[in-house]
């Protein structure tokens, strides 16, 4: 049907034709010559006209699709509408053009984002054997001091440092620290991240630049935010009550008289009170503790005999719980520790892992030992309910804690100790299993 309407135009053009040159012969044939060549010209002119017409649309066409192969979308053919020969080409037409706005649209939102964040982002783009820069962020260009060049080449000459480290590793993925002089000021490390991707056959490379200085101070603050959340909620379950049963005793001794449901009313609040200041000055002290951990006094000591007298010490509480204990520690290497911050760390961890294993039938608890480029690897291997995703950036957070009688400063406190001595303690989820492990230096 859409296509109808071309069709019968050009019908009636071939019939007009061949009804102007059918009568052009008859005339001819009636010794009639002007009159015939009348007829011979409006042939003429009807056969100009449908070039004309054919041509038109021909060139409709291809103009029309050279704007789509363009990206050329400011035409405007509503005043077309009614032509239903064209129909199929303004709908594809108008459907590419809508895409076209919406991924510029995209594009925009995209390069708002990445020019808003203060990542350095750079993305280079494969062009033969030689890179082109397909995007340079904004605080990429502003901190580091570089125009927004083209070119790798003309890169390499504003920040030879960065470009020498690539080209060396021969664009693969990094992940390194770097130092990098940016003017007349001193060097600065930043934290390199490169990585490869490939789509519809052209080659990327996505280069990120974070200052650490600033890393370090996200980290930072997001500490002390979720610090001060937990102390914030441990302080309020304290007070909130205590400002109560305060405000409920300022109204009792009001009374001229107190009658004996006043008097338990009293005791009960004054019990309360003394017992939440109790739960306050034990947090308060914990907090204490963990402020004002001691250096190491370091001694040389053997590594299996620090897990043996840490294991008579957890024995029977072991025994009472009924838990199966694996000591594989048989290496003989020393250490140069503070050895009861270190009992105190290996406690910690393994009441833990008590605590982990309370609700299984079968309760398994492991301590084995490896040495890898002279550090010490100690883990510890339980069977117990695992760390949940939700959590596992709140576990070496002081006082945080999903046991009701705990206090929260057990991890924290052995983490604090191991760094102490220039060691690591880390976390692993292993198929139902919770790994602790603790890196230290071997002497």
């Amino acid at each position: 049907m859409k296509s109808l309407k071309l069709y019968q135009s050009l019908f009636v053009r071939l019939l007009l034709l061949i009804i102007t040159v059918g009568a052009g012969v008859y005339i001819f044939s009636q010794k009639l010559p002007y009159t015939a060549f009348l007829c011979m010209l409006i042939f003429v002119f009807l056969l100009i006209e449908l070039f004309s017409f054919i041509r038109n649309i021909f060139l409709f066409y291809d103009k029309t699709i050279n704007a789509i192969l363009n990206d050329d979308f400011s035409s405007d053919f509503s005043s077309r509408g009614s032509y239903n020969n064209y129909k199929s080409l303004f709908k594809l037409y108008n459907t590419l053009k809508n895409r076209r706005h919406e991924q510029v649209s995209k594009d925009m939102v995209y390069s708002a984002i990445l020019n808003n964040i203060e990542t350095g982002v750079l993305i280079l783009q494969k062009c033969s054997d030689d890179w082109n820069i397909f995007l340079m962020n904004d605080y990429f260009s502003t901190h580091f001091d570089v125009p927004k060049v083209s070119k790798w080449k003309y890169l390499r000459n504003q920040l030879p440092a960065l470009c020498t480290i690539i080209e060396d590793r021969n664009f693969d993925d990094i992940r390194t620290s770097i130092q990098i002089k940016l003017g007349t000021e001193e060097s600065q490390t930043f934290m390199l991240q490169t990585s490869k991707t490939k789509t519809y056959g052209q080659d990327y490379y996505i280069i990120l630049l974070d200052s650490i200085q600033k890393v370090i101070a996200k980290k930072e603050k997001e500490a002390w935010i979720n610090l001060m959340k937990v102390i914030s909620h441990e302080l309020m379950n304290s007070i909130t009550p205590i400002r109560s049963l305060t405000q409920n005793l300022n109204e009792l001794i009001q009374q001229e008289s107190l009658s004996k449901d006043d008097m338990e009313d009293i005791k009960q609040s004054v019990t309360t009170m003394i017992h939440r200041s109790d739960h306050l000055q034990s947090f308060i002290e914990s907090y204490r503790k963990l402020a004002m951990l001691p250096s190491p006094q370091k001694e040389r000591i053997e590594l299996s005999t620090l897990i043996k007298n840490v294991l008579n010490i957890m024995s029977p509480l072991f025994k009472n719980k009924g838990i199966q204990l694996n000591n594989t520690v048989t290496l003989n290497r020393w250490l140069m520790a503070d050895v009861l911050q270190i009992e105190q760390a290996l406690i910690n961890l393994l009441t833990n892992s008590i605590f982990a294993v309370d609700n299984n039938e079968t309760k398994n608890i492991e301590i084995a030992a490896e040495v890898k480029s002279n550090r010490i690897f100690i883990i510890i291997t339980d069977n117990g309910r695992g760390i949940e995703k939700e959590i596992e950036d709140k576990i070496f957070l002081p006082f945080f804690t999903t046991r009701n009688d705990g206090a929260g400063i057990g991890l924290t406190l052995s983490k604090n100790i191991i760094e102490a001595h220039g060691g690591y303690l880390s976390y692993n989820n292993l198929d139902g299993k919770t790994q602790f492990i603790i890196c230290l230096i071997e002497q």
